[in-house]
């Protein structure tokens, strides 16, 4: 996916988003939910205003972030080679926080028929499973991937760490979207177990492979 395209999709979400908002303003109440607890009830309010454009807002500086970080990387040739499939993610990142945002003002303006989690998970779910794409495809940067002190000091550790992480992250959100099957408690535990085991298991791994490319 083209840089280009990229922009052009996401900045048409933020302007739908954002439009959306302001035509919806006078049938959402002044405080809106912000957050839900693992059971999907509302246990925290935000201002009408913050409800609206703070979304957009942060989604707007997170792409900018995405933009920037490709022209400062020391190692910006190797994100050049998979800049296609990170491009993608960005657009389906933004595209979820919208996601998020939606859901959002339905259940302010009365629509709470629905469970969160469950709205939710199907969408981490994928993200979960483009970030495993990714990672199968990322090349030694600074910023994009799983960086710690071993994967950026060797290619070859980066490389093998990337190649587990990436079927790690693909079957964490294989199981959120089995979760988004059930709801509430039970989807918390299959969204963050695998995940954090995940992550937990790849920070060591990459150590354990680090120490044995040394000493080989």
């Amino acid at each position: 996916m083209s840089t280009r395209t990229t922009t052009i999709v996401v900045l048409l979400l933020l302007v739908g988003a954002t439009l959306a908002g302001l035509l919806l303003w006078n049938q959402l109440p002044e405080q809106m939910a912000s957050h839900w607890n693992q059971n999907d009830q509302v246990d925290g309010y935000m201002p009408r205003f913050w409800g609206v454009f703070l979304m957009p807002l942060v989604t707007l500086g997170m792409f900018l972030l995405f933009m920037v970080i490709p022209n400062i990387d020391p190692l910006k040739a190797n994100i050049a080679q998979f800049r296609g499939v990170f491009n993608l993610f960005i657009t389906f990142f933004i595209g979820f926080m919208i996601y998020i945002h939606a859901l959002t003002l339905l259940w302010s303006l009365g629509y709470t028929s629905f469970g969160m989690s469950k709205a939710m998970l199907p969408a981490m779910g994928l993200l979960f499973i483009l970030i495993g794409s990714l990672l199968r495809r990322a090349k030694r940067n600074w910023f994009i991937g799983i960086r710690t002190p071993w994967t950026l000091s060797n290619d070859r550790v980066w490389d093998e760490t990337h190649r587990l992480g990436a079927i790690l992250f693909m079957v964490s959100g294989a199981l959120a979207l089995i979760g988004g099957l059930f709801g509430g408690m039970i989807a918390f535990w299959f969204l963050f177990v695998p995940l954090i085991g995940s992550t937990v298991f790849l920070l060591v791994y990459s150590y354990v492979l680090y120490q044995r490319e040394t000493k080989a």
